[in-house]
């Protein structure tokens, strides 16, 4: 067994060996919490939520962090933006909801969205906020280097220095000359317009309660420095892979390499960036109105078939939508359902087996899950051909390897959310559920057998109606849960 991840970095798939064997240490970026969760920010936490529980299932005892931004421009910008005239009523008193306050309640959006597409928690989700200790100390380490300066314009600004650090650009394979100006600061106090800040201090208008106390003076880590900070403080200054969404590789993620190896810290031996989602081709925009939001897709399809979708492309690449997607997802995810529900009834106490080779290859190889869910519709295949032969063996094979394959997939797992029952709940609601269909087909058998049809029809019809779903073989009847119909309205359909 060798896994082989691709490396953005050096652009080629290579073994993964980690630096402790049988130990996976994993950063991947979170949550700029200035708004409401959009479905890129989802997709990138199923991939890496995909890749934990992959390394998990091979053996790897795994360390995850995953960050909050909870102080930044665009936090203190949209707290602002939140009370101007055009937001709130005229006549109408609203009391300022501080921007910690906002990034709070946009925070546990984010953990509501997680937690319901079954996306574990990671071992640590740092907040910015809580790390400035650590991001002075990194800042000092690059001064003292060589590779920082303090702004000379009495700003209380700190820069990165980008001319001293002949390796600025090797994540993204960019010559300095050739990058655009750093806009995240203004660039009077610069060396050059593409140094990037490591702290911006205090302005006149801004909240006292977004700064900090510094060597250089009140103000506030750059969004770069937080991730390099929490990252080393958490795995280490060396640790296996760090990923993120293919937006971030530049400036963030090339910015977070330089000032950590300048700094003298070894940081990522692996970076993995997961593939945007588009809409029918295109960049998703608000201007254009062709935003899907997890919550929109949430509203009109389960959990499961929301992560199914999300999940279902190779990470590296383009996830595009159309408004038969979830359609589409849905369909599949039925298929794999209705194979456990029918395979449980002719079998009993079957658990998650072993994936299949074929699976196991699959995800080795750069967590090719396209492959691997062929896999898991083909032993489907294979479990529902072995239900209408009546081979049982085959069957409980096949829907141990499925089991098996949907845990590893997260799908299991989706539709948990707060409060949700645990496994062993939900596995007594669903065999009190079987016996009382089972009395139910009992019941339309003993009618059909005395060739009362109206009897017959009405037990399936009333089957149908609370979702369950009625087949007729040679064997008798089987059963299986409908998936509910999924419609497209107000979903850019």
């Amino acid at each position: 067994m060798t896994l082989r991840f691709y490396d953005s970095a050096a652009q080629e798939v290579r073994d993964f060996v980690p630096l402790v064997p049988g130990q996976a240490t994993v950063y991947y970026c979170g949550a700029t919490v200035q708004g409401s969760p959009h479905v890129g920010h989802v997709r990138s936490a199923i991939v890496f939520d995909q890749l934990t529980r992959w390394l998990q299932y091979r053996g790897f005892e795994t360390l995850v962090v995953r960050n909050v931004t909870d102080i930044d421009d665009k936090i203190l910008a949209k707290s602002e933006a939140s009370f101007a005239p055009e937001f709130v009523p005229e006549g109408t008193y609203r009391p300022r909801e501080q921007w910690f306050a906002l990034a709070y309640r946009y925070e546990q959006e984010f953990e509501d969205a997680y937690e319901t597409l079954g996306v574990q928690r990671p071992t640590y989700e740092p907040r910015a906020t809580g790390h400035m200790t650590e991001m002075h100390e990194l800042i000092l380490r690059l001064i003292e280097r060589g590779h920082a300066y303090p702004a000379q314009d009495d700003s209380g600004d700190v820069y990165f220095d980008v001319r001293s650090w002949p390796e600025y650009g090797a994540l993204t394979h960019q010559s300095i000359d050739d990058m655009q100006a750093a806009t995240d600061a203004d660039p009077r106090g610069k060396r050059d317009p593409r140094d990037f800040a490591l702290w911006k201090g205090h302005k006149a208008g801004e909240p006292e309660t977004a700064s900090w106390p510094s060597p250089w003076g009140r103000g506030r880590p750059g969004w770069h420095l937080e991730c390099s900070a929490m990252a080393t403080k958490y795995l280490g200054p060396r640790f296996d892979i760090h990923g993120g969404g293919l937006d971030l590789r530049f400036p963030h993620h090339e910015n977070e390499l330089a000032q950590s190896t300048a700094a003298g810290d070894g940081f990522a031996n692996f970076w993995m960036h997961n593939g945007m989602v588009t809409y029918e081709g295109e960049k998703m925009s608000k201007s254009i109105g062709n935003v899907i939001s997890p919550a929109e897709m949430l509203a009109v399809a389960s959990p499961r078939v929301v992560r199914y979708y999300l999940g279902q492309a190779h990470y590296r690449s383009v996830l595009d939508y159309r408004p038969t997607s979830l359609q589409e997802a849905a369909a599949a995810v039925e298929r794999v359902d209705g194979f456990i529900a029918k395979a449980s009834v002719k079998t009993e106490g079957v658990a998650p087996g072993q994936v299949p080779e074929a699976f196991g290859l699959a995800m080795d190889d750069d967590l090719n899950v396209p492959q691997a869910l062929a896999v898991l519709h083909e032993t489907v295949r294979r479990g529902n051909t072995a239900l209408a032969e009546g081979d049982v063996d085959v069957v409980a094979e096949a829907l141990g390897e499925v089991l098996a394959m949907t845990e590893v997939l997260g799908l299991d797992a989706a539709g948990g959310g707060a409060g949700a029952a645990d496994d062993g709940e939900q596995r007594l609601a669903f065999d009190a559920l079987a016996a009382l269909v089972a009395d139910q087909l009992e019941a339309r058998a003993a009618a059909r057998a005395s060739k009362d049809w109206s009897t017959a029809d009405s037990i399936r019809a009333r089957l149908s109606t609370a979702g369950i779903a009625v087949e007729d073989s040679a064997d008798g009847a089987t059963w299986s849960l409908a998936q509910p119909q999924i419609t497209t309205t107000g979903m850019g359909a």
